[in-house]
């Protein structure tokens, strides 16, 4: 089993998660500002940034194309999503995007999906499947469909000549390596079965309580992902990313501070019990300077499984604040949890 992270243990890889908001009547500043961001965090060492999916908001709505612009615009650092629901998506038209924007970055996409019915599906059913909403079929079939595709599994049964056109009979272009970085989140039975495929398993700030006694979000997240590790064939090679928002202050201002810890504390109340539906269960969020946010860490039960973080950063706060987020995760945080900048790693003001 892969070694827990412990006091002076080596964290692999550290990364966070951003929502990419914009101005939705002028977008294109915000969609810049992300891969700004994305930019930025090469440049401090992280080893991966994550993107949000939120269609019908001023949000991520296309990861893969942010991806595609982003990896022109880096050259190490990993690009995942976190999630795609792919409700929204044909997977085999989606492994065609995502094995392109694989081939260019040259090997970096991490892709991470999700299944079920979209969110506010009834409202927009029509506009998405006109003929065949009542129809679709939202289980893992969907992540099946996607991993068979990007494995190059035959997905026609046609290959030839057609005319003075070739034709193949899997998606193109085939890129070998990208089936075994999909990601797939989710509760214990959805550990379990990600464990089964042998693919990824991404945590984040939330848990669903079904098939456990426990109401302590630490101790739900430990048990998905032992339960994950104990399902995997391989477990020697099993990726876990833990995800947490994570706000470290040694270098904010006074007023910075104050509204960080305000943000925590107008959303503390829920972590207190689970919410409908199937008893999700949020995580609190961790606020403090680097040396404290340290030890908090290395007593969460799902921290000491994962040698992968991907800390959520909030969804509200301002262009200066996420700088000085971003900075204190990779400059201060880092380090205390033994975590290296990768090597091509500069220091950026």
């Amino acid at each position: 089993m892969t070694d827990m992270p412990r006091r002076g243990g080596p964290l692999r890889k550290l990364g966070f998660l951003t929502i990419g908001r914009f101005d939705a009547g002028n977008p294109r500043p915000g969609i810049e500002e992300t891969l700004d961001v994305i930019e930025r965090a090469e440049a401090l060492g992280y080893d991966s940034v994550w993107l949000r999916c939120r269609h019908l908001q001023p949000g991520i709505s296309s990861p893969v194309a942010i991806m595609a612009a982003a990896s022109q615009r880096t050259r190490r650092i990993e690009l995942g999503t976190a999630v795609i629901p792919l409700g929204l998506e044909n997977p085999l038209r989606l492994a065609e995007d995502l094995a392109t924007v694989d081939i260019l970055s040259g090997g970096r996409i991490n892709p991470g999906v999700s299944v079920g019915t979209p969110m506010l599906y009834e409202h927009y059913k029509h506009a998405l499947y006109p003929n065949t909403h009542e129809l679709e079929d939202f289980s893992k079939g969907r992540v099946l469909r996607l991993l068979s595709a990007l494995r190059g599994d035959p997905v026609s049964d046609f290959a030839g000549t057609l005319g003075i056109e070739q034709f193949t009979n899997r998606v193109q272009p085939h890129s070998p390596g990208l089936a075994s970085r999909v990601w797939y989140g989710g509760g214990l039975s959805s550990a379990v079965w990600a464990g089964e495929q042998g693919i990824n398993y991404l945590t984040s700030s939330v848990v669903s309580t079904e098939g456990t006694e426990s109401r302590d979000f630490a101790t739900i997240q430990g048990q998905q992902i032992d339960a994950y590790r104990a399902h995997h064939p391989d477990v020697e090679n099993a990726r876990v990313s833990q995800g947490l928002v994570v706000i470290p202050t040694d270098s904010a201002t006074d007023d910075q501070i104050r509204r960080y810890r305000e943000y925590a504390a107008s959303r503390f109340e829920r972590t207190k019990t689970p919410q409908r539906p199937r008893g999700m269960l949020f995580a609190p969020d961790y606020v403090g300077p680097a040396d404290e946010l340290a030890d908090q860490l290395y007593a969460h039960a799902g921290f000491q499984r994962a040698d992968e973080i991907a800390f959520a950063l909030p969804f509200t706060f301002a262009p200066d604040d996420y700088a000085q987020i971003i900075g204190d995760l990779a400059e201060k945080l880092g380090p205390r949890l033994a975590w290296e900048p990768a090597s091509d790693g500069s220091a950026v003001s």
